[in-house]
């Protein structure tokens, strides 16, 4: 693929910056942009990553830009074909995604207001916590179409889901297919009926008791995480999603991927951000893809769906 296009990542911490390296060493963008409100950390980060193209053997370059609280600096993501935003505090021991809400709320306010101003075209892929919420906020503030604004969620938990089953049965991760659908919080809904293991259903691989036990390992995936680092949470698996999300966006690949998306009258369901399969291309979403459920997936589905819909009616007010 020849090397085009800018995409700008909007926060420098651990997920952040792992992001623009991941993007960086993908080769496809021509810039990848680093931005961040601690004066000289992304121009740092940026010159560290720009100094490691000939080791890797990459070409795209990157730009750091300190950002100011009257949105001094934004102006560095023009012309960006994705941005996506990772600013917002991290989650710490014993804290729910649903603790960051007042905080992160008006770091989105901010963020999604000059990415409106300066990238107006951009699709924007969002990764701020509550996933959910921050991203129909991120919709609401910054008036893009709604297939221009997705959240970056499903992926993740599906790879985590992934690497649980594979762990348990000592196989390739290759090998297994799962798929994680609803919030990105407690009511995620990790979908046992369309996983398998070399095309084998996992049911018949594995007792009901155990599957609930990774269904439930799973939703608290994120929370594991956070536990053993005590510092910080999740950001290698978190940023190889973000970034594979952006590829897909940036080849107008067509692939079909777990995101936050919003639904309108798919499985039934309307007007909210949820966590669904959706066909990625140039325009952001290009349709979301209904994935045959049983009747208590689509029950928790539908439950996911009345949670998450309340919490992002309320977030707007924020």
């Amino acid at each position: 693929m020849a090397r085009h296009g800018k995409v700008s990542v909007v926060g420098a911490g651990f997920y952040g910056s792992t992001t623009a390296l991941r993007l960086a060493e993908y080769d496809i963008f021509e810039t990848v942009v680093l931005t961040d409100v601690v004066e000289g950390k992304p121009e740092g980060l940026a010159l560290d990553l720009n100094q490691s193209r000939w080791i890797e053997g990459f070409e795209t370059k990157v730009v750091g830009q300190t950002t100011g609280p009257n949105g001094e600096g934004y102006e560095v993501i023009a012309g960006s074909e994705i941005v996506i935003i990772t600013a917002g505090l991290p989650r710490k021991p014993g804290m729910s995604r649903m603790d960051l809400i007042e905080t992160n709320a008006k770091i989105m306010r901010s963020v999604a207001e000059n990415i409106a101003k300066h990238a107006p075209e951009a699709i924007v892929i969002n990764v701020a916590n509550p996933l959910d919420e921050m991203t129909a906020l991120a919709q609401l503030v910054t008036g893009f179409p709604y297939q221009r604004v997705i959240g970056q969620a499903g992926m993740l938990d599906t790879a985590r889901f992934t690497h649980f089953v594979a762990e348990d049965l000592g196989v390739p991760v290759a090998s297994v297919k799962t798929l994680t659908l609803g919030s990105h919080g407690d009511t995620m809904v990790p979908v046992a009926s369309a996983c398998s293991v070399d095309g084998k259903p996992l049911a018949d691989l594995m007792p009901a008791d155990r599957i609930e036990e990774l269904v439930v390992r799973t939703r608290n995936g994120g929370a594991e995480v956070v536990a053993l680092l005590k510092t910080g949470s999740a950001y290698y698996a978190p940023s190889a999603a973000a970034a594979r999300m952006a590829k897909a966006i940036h080849a107008d690949s067509g692939a079909v991927m777990p995101v936050c998306a919003w639904v309108d009258g798919e499985y039934g369901l309307s007007g909210a951000y949820l966590g669904v399969e959706a066909e990625l291309g140039r325009e952001g979403i290009r349709k979301v893809v209904e994935t045959p459920l049983t009747d208590a997936e689509k029950a928790l589905l539908v439950e996911a769906y009345e949670a998450v819909k309340a919490k992002q009616a309320d977030v707007a007010g924020l």
